[in-house]
């Protein structure tokens, strides 16, 4: 069943979570220990991140520089195939455009449908890493919008080249991030949310949230796509704070902003343990209370924070 319809065919908020793939040298028994603790909350899907790789360069003996790849992962396609056929879950591969050329999206496409993955979440992807962006503009799509065109255009049984081959049986759905705190690259709000609804309007089933500390701000942001005519489900994405560092450190990387309330509690905390603790009852409390205001689902960064997240969850499921 494709996430849309598992989410508004539960009944309740739905529990989901999102992995990511071992570094090179790790077993898929990784993944499958974070699946093992989280399971027994019915995870009604699982989200797959997806990274381009990281390069270095190294001054060799004969002093020319050499590019190593550093950061090599397994891809989210065959993650996602593995997590389907051992589970039954619904998993959800993450496609993105940075780091990666149409051709490559093609290819995924057509294993993700041999495979029967049919659930896709679409973005644009980090771009902080340079070399991400050093593909030749036409080989590789610029935006989110630009990567659905050509999503919509396989359902549709056109291929990048133009040809048309017989459509699949089941078109991919998906989803697409936004953020209610605003994309730390859109000029203001207004610009944030035109290229969301344009996003809803490509043809995106659902929208998940970038992380936030403040319900506030996700409830204003919901309010604001309703007015904008956006009625796609707005999932919120929820991460427990697991150490002392994550006060500044998750601020500076996604533009999340921490209520002063929370921070003064991280403040006084001497070990990372004392964190990880205040983290799962700050949680707790933003959970509890999106769950009363009946949210489609709470979707959770796993990434360092499963055993928060088993914690949270059996309190709040």
């Amino acid at each position: 069943m494709k996430v849309i319809d598992l989410i508004r065919n539960s009944g309740k908020t739905t529990f989901s979570f999102e992995i990511l793939p071992p570094l090179k040298g790790n077993s898929i028994e990784k993944v499958y220990n974070v699946i093992d603790k989280l399971r027994e909350f019915d995870s009604r899907y699982i989200n797959i991140t997806s990274h381009h790789s990281e390069y270095v360069y190294k001054t060799m003996p004969d002093g020319n520089l050499r590019k190593f790849n550093i950061r090599k992962r397994p891809g989210s396609v065959a993650i996602a195939a593995a997590i389907q056929n051992k589970y039954g879950i619904t998993a959800v591969p993450h496609i993105i455009c940075k780091g990666f050329t149409k051709d490559e999206t093609e290819y995924a496409l057509i294993d993700l449908n041999f495979l029967g993955v049919y659930d896709l979440l679409l973005l644009r992807g980090d771009v902080k890493t340079i070399e991400a962006s050093r593909l030749p503009a036409d080989e590789c799509h610029e935006h989110a919008c630009d990567l659905q065109r050509q999503v919509n255009d396989f359902n549709r049984g056109v291929a990048l080249d133009g040809s048309s081959f017989d459509k699949p049986a089941v078109p991919f759905s998906y989803g697409v991030a936004g953020y209610p705190e605003k994309h730390e690259e859109a000029p203001n709000m207004d610009s944030d949310i035109f290229y969301l609804k344009e996003k809803v309007n490509n043809g995106a089933d659902y929208i998940v949230t970038q992380m936030f500390f403040d319900n506030a701000k996700y409830y204003a942001f919901v309010d604001r796509c309703r007015k904008e005519g956006i009625t796609v489900p707005i999932i919120p994405g929820i991460k427990p704070v697991v150490f002392r560092n994550q006060l500044t450190v998750l601020p500076k990387i996604f533009r999340s902003e921490i209520p002063e309330a929370f921070a003064q509690e991280l403040r006084k905390c001497r070990t990372d343990e004392a964190a990880k603790q205040v983290g799962i009852e700050w949680c707790i409390r933003q959970c509890r209370d999106l769950i009363a205001h009946g949210v489609p689902s709470l979707h959770f960064y796993s990434l360092m924070a499963s055993d928060s997240i088993r914690q949270v969850a059996k309190e709040i499921y």
